[in-house]
């Protein structure tokens, strides 16, 4: 059998696969399931400054307590003092449950006193923390420089909290990736986790109204998270990249390898086949390893990265016909 075993950000693992933050780590039973299936590591489900806001609201609202600002202090204080005690026992119970790494996550959308949540997490015992944000512009008046200062600004208020090691799970709407990827190592970041799947609305034709689109990912996905991969990790060589969305099995994650991916974190291929895909995964990358006589995954990560290419520009091409525009 070949050794699997890497790091990420620092941490050995006995394998690169990750379980995403999501459903699947939000109790201690799952994470021992997904533990027993062969994963590497957890990021457990987010907490989530969103969810947490507009459920204070909520409470005030059906309570009446808008007249009242010293009851409405202690509903704010008591929901977020609770949600947070949640989940800082969730991540010390994991750690009793399991060897494998737990890595928390936190998804905010500024650098208030969510911040300080993080202290709290390392003191629980998480192994590493992923900063999961995203921000919807629609501001004209908000440059594109300003929506990427907020992520700086976040993991630089992050790195004064604590001294685990920090991933910021990004989308792929900015101006400049790159640029932004090598701010976020400048300014502390140990990880990028590319991407974020974000929530995508529908329309529903027959009846007018407004839904959402499918929630899973499919194997097609991967594309767009394959071509970051392998020119960031030629661009910003010293930042870890854990990438994420359309990994869907053995080829997936060797794809990913390949273009110079750390580790990877999968998420609906579980939810679509079950636990039962890691180790058949794990059997796939076995297999692979010992068809190109290769002893560990350092030999053949990054083998096929933007840089290491006798033709970069398979990365770069942008259109469609000029690729083909050529061609018989």
């Amino acid at each position: 059998m070949a050794n699997l075993q890497t790091t990420y950000m620092g941490i050995p693992l006995k394998n690169p696969l990750i379980a995403a933050s999501s459903g699947l780590t939000q109790s201690v039973s799952k994470i021992k399931e997904l533990e027993a299936a062969g994963v590497g590591a957890v990021v457990l489900k987010s907490l989530f400054e969103e969810q947490i806001n507009n459920e204070i609201n909520h409470i005030l609202y059906n309570q009446h307590n808008t007249s009242y600002p010293e009851a409405e202090d202690y509903i704010s204080a008591y929901t977020r003092d609770n949600s947070l005690q949640n989940y800082l026992n969730l991540i010390k119970e994991a750690k009793e449950a399991v060897n494998i790494p737990i890595i928390a996550s936190i998804n905010c959308i500024d650098a208030s006193e969510w911040i300080s949540f993080a202290k709290e997490i390392e003191a629980a015992g998480a192994d590493a923390l992923e900063l999961n944000v995203f921000m919807v512009p629609t501001d004209v008046h908000t440059s594109a420089e300003e929506l990427e200062m907020v992520y700086v600004d976040l993991i630089k208020e992050v790195k004064k909290q604590v001294s685990i090691p920090i991933a910021v799970k990004i989308g792929f709407y900015f101006t400049n990736l790159v640029a932004l990827v090598n701010k976020l190592y400048a300014n502390g970041a140990n990880a990028v986790v590319m991407f974020n799947r974000f929530y995508e609305p529908d329309i529903d034709v027959e009846n007018l109204k407004m839904t959402s689109s499918e929630v899973f990912s499919s194997a097609t996905d991967i594309r767009r998270s394959l071509r970051w991969t392998g020119m960031i990790t030629s661009e910003v060589p010293n930042i870890e990249i854990s990438s994420t969305t359309g990994i869907h099995d053995g080829n997936g994650v060797l794809k990913q390898l390949l273009a110079g991916a750390q580790t990877v974190q999968l998420c609906s291929t579980i939810y679509i086949n079950g636990v039962a895909k890691v180790p058949e995964i794990i059997g796939d990358l076995d297999a692979f390893m010992d068809k190109w006589d290769y002893s560990s995954i350092d030999d053949f990560r990054g083998k096929l990265s933007y840089k290491r290419l006798k033709d970069p520009m398979l990365y770069e091409r942008a259109q469609f016909m000029k690729y083909f525009s050529n061609r018989k």
